[in-house]
């Protein structure tokens, strides 16, 4: 399998930002049957102060995640998603080193995630911790998971 080239960067345009929300939509609303209303929600609003991710392959969308302040020094990642086909690829570690480091710059001291529990392995390779129990949220178990930053 030949190794993709994935341009991953954060959104800063009105297109940037529907091809994120399209593929967002193709994995949770499409995929794994989230409602829209859970899915889309006040975050993905202009000024929430979250940073949204895309990554591209050959200029098509075929990623997504966003970043957002959870309290102070802690950032939120949420809604990492990659298309069924970029699975296996690396593309969402890719997606999870670049949010890492803008969190750095953001002046994040750790992040804080709730990861779908089949994704919890996934989590934990990158150096996240499992934290507290597992939980329901939109029919799918989840698990919290933090790692310090610095």
């Amino acid at each position: 399998m030949k190794q993709q080239s994935y341009v991953i960067q954060k959104v800063n345009s009105d297109q940037e930002m529907q091809d994120a929300l399209a593929v967002r939509k193709a994995v949770f609303i499409d995929e794994q049957e989230v409602p829209a209303d859970l899915e889309i929600d006040e975050h993905d609003q202009p000024g929430s102060g979250t940073v949204h991710f895309v990554a591209y392959n050959e200029q098509q969308p075929v990623g997504a995640s966003r970043l957002r302040p959870y309290e102070p020094g802690v950032g939120k990642i949420e809604r990492v998603a990659v298309l069924k086909d970029e699975r296996g690829t690396g593309l969402g570690r890719q997606i999870m080193i670049v949010m890492e480091e803008a969190a750095k710059e953001l002046g994040f001291d750790s992040l804080k995630l709730n990861a779908q529990t089949h994704a919890q392995r996934f989590y934990e390779k990158l150096g996240y911790e499992p934290h507290g129990d597992v939980f329901d949220e939109a029919g799918i178990e989840h698990i919290a998971m933090v790692k310090a930053l610095r």
